[in-house]
């Protein structure tokens, strides 16, 4: 790692790591994270830019399945290895297990995962369900590793508001997903049930801020977004964090996504 005492990660979803391989190396030169949780990788195993990685400097263990979906961790080639890669999230709805929505893996000893939550669409779409489902799995998982004593990072867009101080507008929203009272609680037992700190929180209780904003009607400089990308750490880590921001600046420019990373450092114990 940058330290032997310190762990910088980001989260980002990239929306399709083919058409924003750039960014996704500019934020890497800029950053220099430990590790990175990638999300919605849109690209087979077969297809993801390893090689282009490692020349970065960068590791890879992807999860993917094609053109929707795909999660990845990298971590640098220089730092620890990518030990005991997992792919898939066990007690998950079958179709999440085909869109490669889940992969974790230890890197220095700490057990990272990246996770792309299922969108949900609408109250009454099947996938909506399924979204229930899927956290309710993420919740199993995070609180098998709580049991271990693992230190544990779960980070990555999981579709949910958790408060409406998360949302540009909670009115706008009425009725529709991310913002539910059973969204809002099955996240909320991922991280209880996973002794789990969401890190932005941390560190900025009050803040209003976003990561994620509709590519449509200028929303992004609207300041129209959501926050969705969590980083979720497990007790330990939390209390050594010492920065946690999202950088915007990846949201502007060319081709961005319409994610915007979210980074942290904290001590390791």
């Amino acid at each position: 790692m940058s330290d032997t005492a310190t762990m910088r990660i980001v989260t980002w979803n990239v929306n399709s790591i083919g058409a924003r391989l750039p960014r996704l190396l500019e934020l890497l030169d800029k950053h220099a994270p430990d590790v990175a949780l990638l999300q919605e990788t849109k690209c087979t195993d077969d297809a993801f830019p390893r090689e282009a990685l490692l020349e970065a400097g960068y590791a890879s263990a992807p999860h993917g399945a094609g053109r929707w979906a795909g999660v990845a961790i990298l971590a640098r080639a220089d730092g620890p290895a990518i030990e005991d890669v997992t792919a898939g999230l066990p007690g998950g709805p079958a179709g999440a297990a085909e869109e490669a929505r889940w992969v974790e893996a230890t890197v220095g000893g700490i057990r990272v995962a990246s996770v792309y939550v299922i969108n949900g669409r609408a109250l009454d779409a099947p996938q909506f369900a399924d979204k229930l489902e899927f956290l309710g799995a993420m919740a199993a998982r995070t609180a098998a590793l709580a049991g271990a004593g693992t230190p544990t990072v779960v980070g990555g867009d999981v579709n949910v508001c958790p408060a409406d101080a998360d949302v540009y507008d909670p009115a706008a929203f009425a009725g529709s997903t991310h913002v539910t009272p059973q969204e809002r609680a099955a996240l909320a037992r991922v991280l209880d049930d996973g002794k789990l700190a969401d890190a932005y929180r941390v560190l900025h209780p009050d803040d209003v801020q976003y990561t994620w904003w509709d590519y449509r009607q200028g929303h992004f400089h609207r300041g129209l977004g959501l926050r969705i990308d969590l980083l979720m750490m497990s007790r330990d880590l939390a209390a050594g964090l010492t920065s946690c921001g999202i950088d915007r600046d990846l949201r502007k420019g060319t081709k961005p996504s319409d994610h915007a990373p979210l980074l942290a450092e904290t001590t390791v114990p």
